[in-house]
C-alpha cells in the first residue's frame, strides 16, 4: 500500500492529507526517513572533497527534512488528539530520534568539516545570513559535544536519550491526568449560563448525566471565578494544582529530580558551572545574574501590590463567615468579585461580546491593516473536524497556510501553542510555510457561538503573533526561519500582538454582542481597558514563583528533591501563602517537556521588549503606524534567527529598553 507519508500530498500546497493518514503509516515512514537521512549525513562526513559551505552547512541543513515531513504530522496528532496507540508510538519514537540526533551532532567528522569552515570563514565570501548560519551550526556541534573524547560522547548520548525518554513520559503523564479527571457538578447555583452551557457541552463528551468541570483551564478558571461552594472550589483547584503529582504511574515528581540530575551532569560533561549557564548562553540574558536581576527587580512591587491584594480579599472571605485565611482556591472567587464592584466589570456581562469568530476576524483585520495580510478559508481535510484552515495572500501572492484548532477536548495536550507542519526556506524551492495555531477554549454546544474570556482573547492574539513571525519569516535556511530565534526573544511577536486587541477602535469594531450583534458599548469598553491591569499582583507572582523555582533548579547542584527545593525557594522569596507557583514541579510541562528549561523567565524578558515596542507605535502615527509596521516586519518577524536578538530588536527600535515599560504596562510602576 502507498504511504502518504512517503510520496507527495494530491493536496493545495501539499499539506498533509490527513484523511489518507493512519497511525500504521508512522512506523514505516520513519523507518524509510531515517534511513534517508542517515545516507545523507554518512555522505557528508565520509566525503573526500574539502569541506564548502554547499557540501557541508547546505547539505546538513537538507537533511533534516525528510524527518520534518514525516514528523510533523505525527507529532500535531499526538498533541491533539492522543490515543493510547499513538502514545505507544510516541514511547518508541523518542529514544530512537534522540539516538539519530546525538549520531548527527556527536559525529567527530561532521565536526572536523563544521570547524573547517569556522576557521576559514573570513575567506569563504558568504553572505551575512550565511555567516549566520555557519555560525549557529559550529555553536550547536560544540555545545552537543562533538570536541569530547570517544567516552563523553558515549556518555553524552545515553544521557540524551535518557532526558528524551522521561520528557516523552512526562507529558504523557500530565495528559493522562487531565485527560481523566473531573468533577460531576449537582449544584449550579452563581453559575453563569455561559460555564454551565460549558460544562455541559464537557459532560457529553465525559458520558456524565450532570455537567462536569474538567481540567480544561477554559472551565476551570471561570469555575473558580463563580462558583460560591468553597468545596466544589477546593476540590477543582486541588485536582488542577495536582497534576502529575497523585502517585501511581502517572507521578511526575521522580522523573522531574531524574531530568535535573541528567542535565546537570551534561553541563559538567561540556564544561559548565551549571546546567543554567549552558543553556543560558545562547539566550540574550546570558547568565543566571541577569535572569535574577530581571525577576527581581520585578518581584517587590509585585508581591508588595499581591499582599495589599490578599487582605482585601480575605475581608471578603470572612464577611461570607468562613474563619481563617484566605486560601488558594479563594483567590479567582473573591477577585472576581471584587472586579465587579470596583470596575463594574462582570465576566457573564463581558463574554458575549468576545465571540471566538469575531475575535478571528479581529486578529485578521489587525494583520491585513499592519502587513497587508489576506485570509481566504480552505476547505480541506484536516486532522480534526474542529480545526479549519486559511490560505494567507498578500497582493495576489501566496504566504502561507494557517491552520487553527481552537477548542478543548480529552486527549489533547493542555496550554496554547503555536508551530510549523512546514517552515519558510528557499534552499530546496521558495517553500511557504504551514503554520498551526492550537488553543483549548471551552466548547459551546451545537448551534452555540463560542464565548471566550478576556483572557482567552489575549491568548488567541498571542498565539496568532507567532504565527506571523512563522508566516512573514523570509530567509534562505529553515534554521533560522520563523521562531527559530532565541528563546527569551521568541516570546516578543506573540506578546507584542496581544498590544493590538486592547486598541479600542478594535474592540470596537470585533467585539459584539453574541445575541444583539451590537458593538461593545462605549462605558463597557472603557471599564475594561481601566481594568488591564486588575490582579496584576496576583498573576505577576505566580509567574515570578515559577520563573525562580526553574532558574534555581538548574542554577546549582540538582536537588535530590525538587518539592523541597521548589518549597525552599518560595519561602526564600517570600510566596505569599494564597498565591501558588502558575506551574508546580509535576505539571511544569515548560521546562519538562516543552523547552524552557532554566528559560521561563523568558515570557518576562521579551515582555521588556514587547511594552517597550508597541510604545513606539503609539509614539509614531499610532497602533497601526504603516512605517512602523515596515520596520516590524524587516527587522523582527521576516528575519528570523538571521541575526542576534540585540541587534535585531535595535534595528528596529533604536535602543534596547529598560524594565521602565513592562512595570508601568503591569500598573506596578507607582508600587511602593
Amino acid at each position: 500500500m502507498t504511504n502518504p507519508l512517503l510520496t507527495p500530498s494530491d493536496l493545495p500546497f501539499d499539506l498533509p492529507d490527513f484523511a489518507a493518514i493512519n497511525d500504521d503509516h508512522f512506523a514505516p515512514a520513519l523507518d524509510a526517513a531515517e534511513t534517508e537521512t542517515r545516507a545523507m549525513i554518512e555522505e557528508i562526513a565520509s566525503a573526500s572533497e574539502a569541506p564548502t559551505f554547499a557540501n557541508t552547512i547546505e547539505a546538513l541543513e537538507e537533511a533534516d527534512m525528510p524527518l520534518q515531513e514525516v514528523m510533523g504530522p505525527f507529532f500535531l496528532l499526538a498533541a491533539v488528539a492522543s490515543t493510547p496507540a499513538r502514545e505507544k508510538l510516541q514511547r518508541s519514537f523518542s529514544p530512537r530520534l534522540s539516538a539519530l540526533h546525538s549520531d548527527i551532532m556527536l559525529d567527530a567528522r561532521l565536526y572536523e568539516r563544521v570547524n573547517t569552515l569556522w576557521d576559514q570563514r573570513e575567506t569563504l565570501e558568504l553572505t551575512d545570513e550565511q555567516e549566520r548560519v555557519l555560525y549557529l551550526h559550529h555553536r550547536a556541534f560544540r555545545r552537543s559535544g562533538a570536541g569530547l573524547d570517544d567516552a563523553g560522547r558515549a556518555r553524552l548520548k545515553e544521557i540524551n536519550t535518557a532526558l528524551s525518554e522521561k520528557s516523552t513520559s512526562f507529558g504523557l503523564n500530565l495528559l493522562a491526568d487531565e485527560r481523566d479527571w473531573f468533577m460531576p457538578v449537582a449544584d449550579l447555583t452563581g453559575l453563569p449560563d455561559f460555564l454551565v452551557s460549558a460544562m455541559k457541552s464537557a459532560a457529553e463528551e465525559k458520558e456524565s448525566a450532570e455537567p462536569v468541570v474538567t481540567l480544561s483551564r477554559s472551565l476551570v478558571v471561570p469555575f473558580l471565578q463563580f462558583c460560591p461552594n468553597r468545596d466544589y472550589r477546593r476540590t477543582a483547584y486541588e485536582a488542577w494544582t495536582s497534576r502529575g503529582a497523585n502517585g501511581g504511574e502517572t507521578d511526575n515528581r521522580a522523573l522531574a529530580a531524574e531530568m535535573l540530575a541528567l542535565r546537570a551532569e551534561r553541563a559538567a560533561l561540556l564544561g559548565y558551572d551549571s546546567f543554567a549557564d549552558y543553556r543560558l548562553e545562547t539566550e540574550m540574558a546570558k547568565t543566571p545574574v541577569a535572569v535574577r536581576g530581571l525577576l527581581q527587580a520585578v518581584w517587590s512591587p509585585a508581591r508588595a501590590k499581591a499582599e495589599a491584594d490578599a487582605k482585601v480579599l480575605e475581608r471578603r472571605l470572612h464577611a461570607d463567615g468562613f474563619d481563617g485565611p484566605l486560601e488558594p482556591w479563594d483567590w479567582h472567587y473573591y477577585s472576581e468579585a471584587r472586579r465587579r464592584e470596583e470596575h463594574a466589570l462582570d465576566e457573564a456581562e463581558l463574554k458575549p461580546f468576545f465571540q471566538l469568530d469575531r475575535m478571528i476576524e479581529a486578529a485578521f483585520s489587525c494583520a491585513h491593516r499592519l502587513f497587508g495580510l489576506e485570509f481566504s478559508p480552505l476547505s480541506l481535510p484536516l486532522h480534526h473536524p474542529d480545526a479549519r484552515a486559511w490560505e494567507v495572500t498578500r497582493g495576489g501572492e501566496h504566504i502561507a497556510v494557517f491552520i487553527a484548532d481552537y477548542f478543548a477536548r480529552g486527549g489533547k495536550r493542555s496550554g496554547a501553542w503555536c508551530s510549523a507542519l512546514r517552515s519558510q526556506q528557499k534552499l530546496a524551492g521558495d517553500l511557504r510555510p504551514h503554520v498551526i495555531n492550537v488553543c483549548n477554549f471551552a466548547k459551546p454546544p451545537a448551534g452555540q457561538p463560542a464565548l471566550l474570556s478576556y483572557d482567552d482573547a489575549r491568548t488567541l492574539f498571542h498565539e496568532f503573533g507567532h504565527a506571523l513571525h512563522q508566516m512573514l519569516s523570509d530567509v534562505t535556511y529553515s534554521s533560522i526561519s520563523g521562531t527559530s530565534v532565541a528563546r527569551d526573544f521568541v516570546e516578543l511577536p506573540s506578546q507584542l500582538y496581544e498590544h493590538w486587541l486592547e486598541v479600542p477602535e478594535v474592540l470596537q469594531e470585533f467585539a459584539t454582542h453574541a445575541e444583539t450583534g451590537k458593538a461593545m458599548p462605549e462605558d463597557l469598553l472603557e471599564r475594561v481597558l481601566n481594568a488591564a491591569t486588575y490582579d496584576m499582583g496576583y498573576q505577576t507572582c505566580e509567574f515570578i514563583g515559577s520563573a525562580l523555582v526553574d532558574l534555581e533548579f538548574h542554577a546549582g547542584p540538582p536537588p535530590a528533591d525538587p518539592m523541597q527545593r521548589q518549597a525552599q525557594v518560595l519561602e526564600e522569596i517570600g510566596m505569599p501563602r494564597a498565591i501558588r507557583m502558575r506551574h508546580a514541579t509535576p505539571h511544569f510541562a515548560h521546562i519538562f517537556s516543552g523547552g524552557y528549561a532554566s528559560a521561563y523567565y523568558s515570557y518576562m524578558w521579551s515582555e521588556v521588549m514587547d511594552a517597550d515596542a508597541f510604545a513606539a507605535f503609539e509614539e509614531a502615527g499610532g497602533p497601526f503606524d504603516p512605517d512602523m509596521a515596515k520596520s516590524l516586519e524587516r527587522h523582527i518577524l521576516s528575519a528570523g534567527g538571521s541575526e542576534e536578538p540585540e541587534a535585531l530588536y535595535t534595528a528596529f527600535r533604536g535602543r534596547l529598553p529598560g524594565v521602565e515599560a513592562l512595570l508601568k504596562g503591569r500598573g506596578l510602576d507607582d508600587v511602593a
